[in-house]
């Protein structure tokens, strides 16, 4: 493993030894930051544990097996930041690829994580950056922003061939818990991806509890959905006041998006606008492009006349806003 440092003064003279390397601490106060260079699983488990705020841990092209983990946490001024190419693969042989426990504020890029029961695990984290990453070959689901982990972004990334067990699961991306409320992971943003083909579950969960999920710009493919848990449309919104704009999706089992309410008083306020459905080739029940199955009273779903559908039995079964 090798560091480079910026130019700025001393770093402390502790250690610690990776792979066999040896390689400097962490700086102290005002010090200088690092880009850690990576080639192997030790080493990058190391630098995981011993990163600080700026760092920059830049991984080889190779395989990486094992389970990686990390709860050192970046500040929202000083990110850490995981980065290498599409060809740099972490590979687990169960539990999580890369899990992010209590670790704010990283930046996780450029990076393939396959293998295991699922991909990327966000935990207890604010401001976590999910960019341009391949996420696949997975037994659950693909990237899970949990336990009240807020503010965060996966984008530009794609996400197929999940939900391997036979359980029926395995959603592509999957912000909070489900069975109550105290999951408070608010404000996540998904932009920008190809999720699917082969995804057991939805391509995207918003659980209840969860508020002010962004889901923009995204291509979805329901080639695989099972069925499952209920599990036969591209999104499910179960959470409050998410806005789905500017999507695209085709191959689905039933519905292209559907609302929820699994708690009292969730899966309120969501806004459908410019969605673009193909449900060519659907056999569910409802085989509409949004499907609310809980409108009337207080629980108000905005769908737009710019949404537009092909195929299937129409665009929604609630009044559409001009």
């Amino acid at each position: 493993m090798r560091i480079r440092s910026a130019l700025l003064p001393a770093l402390t003279t502790a250690a610690f030894v990776a792979g066999g390397a040896t390689a400097l601490a962490t700086p102290a106060a005002g010090a200088a930051t690092q880009v850690i260079e990576v080639s192997t699983a030790a080493q990058l488990k190391s630098a995981l544990t011993a990163a600080a705020p700026g760092d920059t841990i830049h991984l080889a092209d190779g395989t990486y097996t094992g389970n990686f983990k990390t709860s050192i946490a970046g500040s929202s001024g000083s990110r850490i930041t995981l980065t290498g190419s599409e060809k740099a693969v972490l590979t687990a042989g169960g539990g999580y690829g890369l899990h992010l426990n209590g670790a704010s504020y990283w930046t996780v890029q450029g990076i393939t994580v396959t293998g295991g029961q699922k991909g990327i695990m966000i935990d207890s984290a604010k401001g976590v950056v999910v960019d341009t990453v391949t996420v696949h070959g997975l037994d659950m689901e693909g990237v899970h922003f949990r336990n009240s982990s807020t503010d965060g972004t996966i984008k530009n990334s794609r996400i197929y061939d999940t939900g391997n067990d036979g359980r029926g699961m395995g959603e592509g991306v999957y912000v909070g818990t489900a069975g109550g409320t105290s999951d408070k992971s608010d404000r996540i943003q998904i932009t920008g991806n190809t999720i699917g083909p082969d995804v057991g579950g939805e391509n995207v969960d918003i659980k209840e509890g969860t508020t002010g999920a962004r889901i923009v710009g995204n291509t979805f493919d329901g080639s695989g959905l099972t069925g499952a848990n209920f599990d036969d449309s591209w999104v499910d919104v179960k959470g409050n006041d998410v806005l789905v704009e500017n999507n695209k999706g085709s191959a689905t089992t039933n519905a292209g998006y559907e609302t929820h309410t699994q708690q009292s008083g969730w899966g309120c306020g969501t806004v459908f606008r410019s969605n673009t459905s193909d449900l060519r080739g659907a056999t569910g029940d409802k085989q509409l492009a949004i499907n609310v199955t809980n409108a009337g009273g207080s629980c108000v779903t905005t769908v737009y006349s710019s949404n537009t559908v092909t195929g299937g039995k129409g665009l929604t079964n609630v009044p559409v806003t001009p």
